[in-house]
């Protein structure tokens, strides 16, 4: 957190571009696929997955965001006109509280803090993610973002932790997928 933090917000939009092109030579989504990603949050200097948004909508791309309701994450589907709001932890999320129901994902573009060489991902500690991904289809690719590579391992796993099967970084994607693609 505090490497992320370090960032000037130039640095923090630099980065941000390489991984999305990364994130597009690698994966190469295209129209009418469906990304489950994350809204930043700008006091943590995420990733400005804005970046992601603005093209896969404008390629026809279907966007789903999550959103906090009764300590539970739900996936709304948002369009050009969404209205967002911003809630009690500064993050701006879709003003809607209908769930999409989606399960069947292509790609879910997950925060994190950090993510060691096989997955293991360090989030905020809320588990939200976790859950997350155990409702969804097991095709969904998990992926990671983060400005930085990993250099160390995360020795406290929990049971029902459940790794990526990627991480996008500014200088390359790394996969920990043990499946069939």
């Amino acid at each position: 957190m505090q490497k992320r933090k370090a960032l000037s917000s130039d640095e923090a939009f630099l980065l941000s571009g390489k991984i999305f092109e990364n994130f597009m030579t690698y994966f190469k989504p295209h129209t009418g696929q469906k990304v489950h990603i994350f809204v930043p949050i700008e006091k943590f200097n995420e990733i400005d997955t804005q970046i992601f948004i603005q093209y896969f909508l404008a390629q026809n791309i279907r966007v789903y965001v999550p959103k906090i309701v009764a300590d539970q994450l739900i996936t709304i589907e948002i369009f050009e006109d969404t209205l967002f709001e911003t809630n009690s932890w500064g993050i701006s999320e879709p003003v809607s509280n209908e769930d999409s129901g989606e399960n069947d994902f292509h790609y879910i573009i997950t925060p994190l803090l950090y993510c060691d060489h096989k997955g293991n991902r360090i989030g905020y500690g809320k588990g939200f993610y976790d859950s997350f991904f155990q409702s969804v289809l097991p095709e969904a690719k998990k992926i990671g973002v983060n400005y930085f590579d990993p250099d160390e391992y995360i020795d406290d796993v929990w049971e029902n932790d459940i790794p990526l099967d990627y991480l996008v970084t500014p200088t390359e994607v790394l996969s920990f997928f043990s499946g069939l693609e």
